[in-house]
């Protein structure tokens, strides 16, 4: 294991791979010694564990969980989202959260009891050697090459369709919280996507403040505002640490108490698998596409995404929950909303965040910090169904608007949308099948190549097939569909976007 030279204050873009220890495919990286703590994402952490603790009433719902047993799997969960800063991987991770219906209905085949728990940990199991695998044998890099460019924009624009509908659909959370939920999305979609307010920040410190907290005051205000309109309980604080109920878990939940499934259930678990993990494809490219964003603008640090890393990380994560907490959320590579929030907050240069994996970190020790503080439970549990819908509609905005990214042609956005339809109604099984067979359709011999009509215009960002394995930010070239462009021709280290531009997130690729 060896250290790479401290970082420079400015650099070119090809040395400027932040303070690692080297580890085999990993980067270790520890706060305070290879990154600075930034109290901004971290206090956002503390608040934003809401989203983290909406996995409870997922549990008691589908396994009869008490609330503490509930509470120790998104403890476990928590800390185990740590793994991916830590060791290279510069996202938030979060929940496979579209693919959480699809999983429910399997697992509500079963009766409830042991044999549910079994189904559970089955499929966890089964989606961690999946994972893992493709990472070790370096597959997940190269998986994006043997899918069409049209397949590719449906599935992750059928994800933020999935997503959003769930917020909306009858019987949904927006039913519960339509003004909480309406005013909340509102201040973050101003905070995070309003070019308006970016310009408005350069002339306020108090602006500037705020719009550095990402999403933290929407949920501030979501906890003031459910009660004025009735449609939530005022808080009622207690003090104190939570008390997870982790023999409860163990003795009951998992293996040690239910025992091993049988290989049948195993088998079983495969066809949910396979569609769950082509939402897991879609958190990948989403992944890739917001860094590769925030690349452009902060050339003065070298974010390099790895997918076989990446797998690895959240196989591992998967396998271990699986034994000691199987979860309903599943263990997945991203959290869209809160990854875009740290990103677009990255952008605004080094004086703002010095490090991808500075606040990438600080925020997730900051969500471990929340779930252990009654206080803070206690203040966000009204409101937790808010924090959930606020996740998935920015999920939902960030994946349809990369999804298109990653058509190239008409043809491409019409396979595309139909696609999307039919994975966001029938599951992403049948969105997968869909899609496959209007590529055969329509581009017969051209299946895996398509057609590019230049209408969409993807300049030098790396998306789908063109993006080089190693990282979203090549050394000396950038790619697109294969095709290399002069190092010359990306921003100079240290530029600022200009001041019309607002908010880069409206910017060509979203973040």
């Amino acid at each position: 294991m060896s250290q790479t030279p401290s970082q420079p204050d400015a650099v070119s873009a090809s040395d400027a791979a932040s303070p690692h220890w080297k580890a085999g495919p990993f980067e270790v990286r520890l706060p305070f010694v290879h990154y600075r703590f930034q109290w901004q994402d971290y206090t956002q952490g503390l608040v934003m564990c809401a989203v983290d603790l909406a996995a409870i009433p997922l549990l008691t719902e589908l396994l009869g969980m008490p609330f503490e047993a509930a509470l120790a799997v998104v403890v476990l969960n928590g800390l185990l989202y740590l793994l991916h800063h830590l060791l290279g991987d510069p996202v938030v991770p979060g929940w496979i959260t579209p693919a959480v219906p699809l999983l429910m209905v399997y697992c509500q085949q079963f009766p409830e009891g042991p044999e549910r728990v079994q189904a559970l940990v089955a499929f966890q199991l089964v989606l961690a050697a999946l994972s893992i695998t493709l990472g070790v044998t370096g597959l997940a890099a190269k998986v994006v090459r043997f899918i069409p460019n049209a397949l590719r924009a449906g599935i992750v624009v059928g994800a933020g369709f999935a997503a959003v509908q769930s917020v909306f659909a009858e019987g949904g959370r927006f039913e519960t919280f339509p003004w909480t939920i309406s005013i909340a999305v509102g201040l973050a979609f101003l905070l995070l996507y309003s070019k308006g307010f970016a310009r408005a920040q350069r002339r306020s410190r108090v602006l500037r403040l705020i719009g550095s907290l990402g999403i933290l005051p929407c949920i501030l205000l979501a906890v003031v505002v459910a009660p004025l309109f009735g449609e939530a309980p005022w808080p009622t604080l207690e003090w104190g640490f939570a008390t997870p109920d982790f023999v409860t878990l163990w003795t009951e939940y998992t293996v040690f108490g239910v025992g091993f499934p049988p290989a049948m259930m195993l088998l079983t678990a495969i066809p949910t698998v396979a569609a769950a993990y082509i939402v897991v494809f879609g958190d990948v490219l989403q992944a890739r596409a917001v860094l590769d964003e925030a690349s452009e603008v902060r050339t003065d640090e070298k974010v390099s995404y790895n997918p076989n890393r990446a797998h690895m990380i959240f196989g591992g994560r998967n396998a271990i929950m699986g034994v000691i907490g199987p979860d309903v959320t599943m263990c997945g590579p991203l959290w869209a909303a809160m990854h875009v929030a740290i990103s677009e907050r990255y952008k605004k240069g080094r004086d703002a965040m010095q490090s991808i994996f500075g606040g990438a970190g600080s925020f997730r020790w900051g969500t471990n910090t929340g779930l252990w503080l009654l206080p803070i439970v206690s203040l966000v549990e009204p409101v937790l169904g808010v924090a959930l819908a606020l996740t998935l509609i920015i999920q939902g905005f960030v994946s349809v608007k990369v999804g298109i990214l990653e058509a190239r042609s008409r043809t491409d956005l019409g396979i595309a949308g139909v696609t999307g339809a039919v994975l966001a109604l029938n599951g992403a099984a049948w969105g997968f099948a869909v899609g496959i067979v209007l590529c055969l359709l329509v581009y017969g011999r051209r299946f895996f190549s398509g057609e590019d009509d230049g209408v969409i215009n993807h300049g030098g960002e790396s998306t789908g097939k063109g993006a080089p394995e190693g990282g979203v930010v090549p050394e000396g070239r950038v790619e697109s569909d294969g095709a290399a462009e002069p190092a010359d021709r990306r921003e100079p280290v240290g530029r600022e976007a200009p001041a019309d531009q607002g908010n880069p997130a409206e910017n060509a690729v979203e973040g």
